[in-house]
């Protein structure tokens, strides 16, 4: 397959730069992130281990509850004693790394709400791995679980019964952390963020603090991956897939404003907001190493009425996704540890899949580091002109990475949810698509470093 998007997007460049007549609609072929993968993206996918993984799971588990009101100074139950235990292993990967790995925790109060009746201490634990390139080390890209659990369905509030949490969410918490243990070892140009949240349960707390302080300093994240539900491979429905995953983004942002409605609405894009792009990207990068792994886009905000990580980060205009397994089973979500007229509920270590959480992470190490290694997504893209016309002019402002090489222009059919075709111009800050009309199509513009890593597309703008 990607032999042949590469061929047809060959031939469909050389349409577009000879033909005076229009160009017939072309089958839809997916881009491919790169035709060659990247050697550095290939050993560190080696290197995730399922068999870390599965301790760190049974590590998390066997603190009995981990719920955000259990205690924070017994040693061996609650949410403190996961919490120290999660920066221990953080420091150990720091020292393994020779120091690269910094680890910080970020504490705060959470003042009462309906699911936090009384004021709460909540620690947010932070690995970052500094960004190695002057220009791009300000650029981060962020990836969570959160380690927090509950048997919400039974009470709320029950922060003493056993609430193993193993699938939701120390599956997730355990992806973020063998990513940092293992790309920790390894340089990128933009800085990588690890986090393990608290409060998820309560109302995305952790997550909260942490999106609000980065918008009030300003920092620039580039794109935020949360992971949460991405162990279980046999739905409570008896349907077994251990070859895909959900990445949920949202469409139209959330944050919004009535300019950009109108602006939208006139000229399109309700399906090519950052977060969509971000997840075609995971999807492409990830497919590119994955083989027989497929990343399934759902093109909504999270599961059905429900809320993730994300969120938080959606709305202060931020671009993030959530990633989950395709079939979940209700049974172990949320649920005290029991066996009623035969049906086992409870969200117990036995029931994960720790090879397909093992993937799971793969599929986050290949978007993260693809993105790390890439130069910053293009700034300023917009059409030339605004008139009616037969080509399509496309502008876009120079990066100033020192390995920036050049742009690729990436596009589809209106009505296709995958990217189709692709073409390299070189390093130019303006390219003409001949008899290709932007009311058929949709268009955006990647930048491209030395060594064939891709930026996140950029959307154009209107004029």
């Amino acid at each position: 397959m990607k032999r042949r998007a590469i061929i047809l997007s060959i031939c469909f460049l050389g349409m577009i730069l000879t033909a005076d007549q229009g160009v017939r609609p072309a089958r839809a072929i997916q881009v491919q992130q790169s035709g060659k993968p990247n050697p550095q993206i290939e050993k560190i996918l080696g290197e995730i281990s399922s068999t870390n993984i599965e301790a760190i799971i049974r590590k998390l588990v066997s603190f009995g509850t981990r719920h955000t009101l259990s205690s924070q100074d017994d040693p061996a139950r609650g949410i403190g004693a996961a919490r120290r235990w999660i920066r221990e292993e953080f420091d150990r990967y720091s020292r393994e790394s020779g120091g690269r790995l910094q680890i910080t925790e970020d504490e705060f109060i959470q003042e009462p709400t309906q699911r936090v009746p009384q004021p709460a201490k909540l620690v947010n634990v932070v690995a970052t791995l500094p960004g190695t390139q002057g220009e791009s080390k300000d650029r981060i890209y962020l990836v969570s679980g959160h380690y927090d659990s509950c048997v919400c369905s039974q009470g709320m509030l029950d922060a003493t019964s056993d609430a193993p949490g193993a699938n939701d969410d120390a599956s997730g918490t355990a992806a973020v952390m063998e990513m940092a243990r293992v790309m920790s070892k390894y340089q990128f140009d933009a800085t990588i963020v690890f986090m393990a949240v608290p409060g998820e349960e309560q109302g995305l707390l952790g997550a909260t603090h942490w999106a609000e302080n980065a918008l009030k300093n300003k920092i620039n994240i580039g794109a935020m991956i949360t992971n949460d539900i991405i162990g279980n491979t046999i739905g409570g429905n008896g349907v077994r897939d251990n070859a895909r995953v959900r990445v949920f983004s949202e469409g139209v942002p959330s944050i919004e404003s009535e300019a950009e409605a109108r602006t939208r609405q006139s000229v399109g894009g309700e399906n090519d907001s950052a977060s969509r792009q971000l997840a075609r990207y995971i999807k492409e990068t990830a497919e590119l190493y994955l083989k027989n792994f497929n990343v399934t886009l759902i093109f909504r905000r999270d599961r059905y009425g429900r809320g993730g990580d994300h969120i938080p980060f959606l709305q202060r205009g931020f671009t993030a996704v959530r990633l989950t397994e395709p079939n979940e089973d209700f049974t172990r979500q949320h649920q005290k540890v029991r066996e009623e007229n035969g049906i086992r509920y409870g969200d117990v270590a036995d029931m994960v899949d720790f090879a397909y959480v093992a993937q799971v992470a793969r599929v986050n190490a290949a978007a993260m580091a693809g993105m790390a290694l890439a130069p910053a997504p293009p700034l300023g893209v917009k059409f030339k002109s605004g008139r009616q016309e037969y080509n399509t002019y496309l502008t876009w402002q120079a990066g100033k990475e020192p390995d920036l090489a050049g742009y690729r222009i990436v596009w589809r059919e209106t009505f296709q949810p995958l990217w189709q075709h692709s073409v390299d111009v070189g390093n130019v800050t303006e390219f003409v698509m001949k008899s290709l009309s932007k009311d058929d199509y949709i268009f955006a513009v990647q930048a491209l470093d030395k060594d064939g890593n891709a930026s996140l597309p950029s959307f154009p703008k209107s004029r």
